[in-house]
């Protein structure tokens, strides 16, 4: 059975067809030259038997190299007056006799392939006006083949650097400090991965690549159970990042039950959509009830943080940096965060505070409120072993309203 063609090939087909049967040709075909191999990719016949998708061709015997060469022209009315063509393979099998070839160009000027017609008798009436439409034709293939082209190398560029990454065992996982801003005393720590710096791009978009390509959960839970070794390593919780597409997961699931709930505050971005709450909650439910904790993070950074919020009950809100930086001068934004605050402790929520740089920002947010604090100001990411030992948990800042589970803050 012939393999089913994409949307793009089946359009590339159509110009094909129309390219043969202008030229009154039996065969048509689009190929891909990779220096050495001419692929044969697709083809609109009347002898599928002689040609087909798939087929491979020594690129440098090809009567499409050689008219790339210019030691052909690219309209042959007649193979028999070019000896050198007469010379190739494919003018014995399958007997080509009238052929016209034009490159196949991307939108930066390089060559994909080339667009071509052959015929198995002379055509004394193929002319220039030929080639043009096959111009033509092979500008119109070269729009649709460069979207997927360029995907595909996309996804080959990100598999490239994710291949070993995986086989190593995931991204290295370092620690910071979350700290008690009343007392000053380490509570837990957020675990955040790390990726070659080779690579030039930060971790919010090596999982974005890595989820475009379907990989997104292998190598989130790579990170998650990097994060889990250390919690042998540290005391107080330690905070782990999961995408609610990833928590859905048997696999995220099958992690969590190996685990001391107790001590993980699992943290989802207020940036990632939930497509299903009730299925998020299912999700979560037993492991909550076994005693993780639930925290949304990024909170104040979009639009979407208060839907999460009311709709999974987190045990903490973490605040954006972006509205820590300039609290301290900006009216605004210490309105936001008192409001953040009001908001959380009616709720009976924690409200962390990230990206503290200095003593400014963090006697300001103490001022308003804000219960724990994370930032370079308290200590930057590294290994487990540059951490202070956590201190005693810090107090309840409030109840929380009937309904809403597991109330109090984090254990240390």
């Amino acid at each position: 059975m012939a393999r089913k063609r994409t949307d793009a090939e089946q359009r590339i087909a159509d110009l094909l067809r129309t390219a043969r049967t202008s030229l009154h040709m039996p065969v048509a075909f689009l190929t891909r030259m990779d220096g050495t191999t001419q692929h044969l990719e697709v083809v609109d016949t009347r002898v599928p038997v002689l040609v087909q998708e798939g087929a491979k061709v020594v690129q440098e015997t090809s009567f499409c190299q050689k008219i790339l060469d210019g030691d052909l022209p690219p309209v042959i009315d007649d193979v028999k007056r070019y000896p050198l063509a007469m010379s190739l393979p494919s003018a014995r099998i399958p007997r080509i006799r009238s052929y016209v070839s034009t490159p196949v160009r991307l939108s930066d000027g390089s060559l994909y392939g080339t667009f071509c017609a052959f015929g198995f008798t002379s055509d004394k009436e193929l002319t220039r006006r030929d080639e043009a439409l096959m111009k033509v034709l092979a500008s119109a293939a070269s729009v649709i083949i460069e979207p997927e082209l360029r995907a595909q190398q996309r996804r080959d560029d990100i598999d490239g650097r994710l291949d070993p990454l995986v086989t190593s065992g995931g991204p290295t996982v370092v620690l910071q400090p979350i700290v008690d801003l009343a007392t000053g005393d380490r509570v837990g720590a957020e675990a955040l991965s790390r990726f070659p710096a080779d690579w030039g791009k930060g971790p919010d978009v090596v999982f974005e690549e890595a989820h475009s390509i379907g990989r997104g959960h292998e190598v989130e839970l790579l990170a998650l159970r990097r994060a889990a070794e250390h919690l042998d390593r540290v005391d107080g919780y330690v905070a782990m990042n999961v995408s609610p597409q990833t928590l859905l997961t048997p696999e995220f699931s099958a992690l969590l039950h190996t685990l001391p709930l107790h001590r993980v505050l699992l943290e989802l971005s207020e940036h990632d959509p939930v497509a299903d709450y009730d299925a998020l909650g299912s999700a979560l439910l037993p492991f909550r009830a076994g005693g993780m904790r639930l925290a949304i993070d990024d909170v104040g950074a979009g639009f979407s943080s208060l839907r999460h919020i009311v709709v999974t009950a987190p045990d903490v809100i973490k605040m954006d940096r972006s509205i820590v930086s300039g609290l301290t001068t900006d009216p605004v934004l210490t309105k936001l965060v008192e409001s953040l605050v009001t908001f959380g402790h009616g709720c009976g929520v924690t409200v962390v505070a990230e990206g503290i740089e200095t003593a400014d920002e963090a006697a300001a947010l103490l001022g308003l409120g804000v219960d724990l604090g994370q930032g370079w100001h308290f200590g930057r990411p590294g290994p487990p072993e540059a951490l202070a030992p956590a201190g005693p948990k810090p107090a309840v800042p409030g109840s929380r309203p009937p309904g809403l589970a597991h109330p109090g803050l984090l254990p240390a």
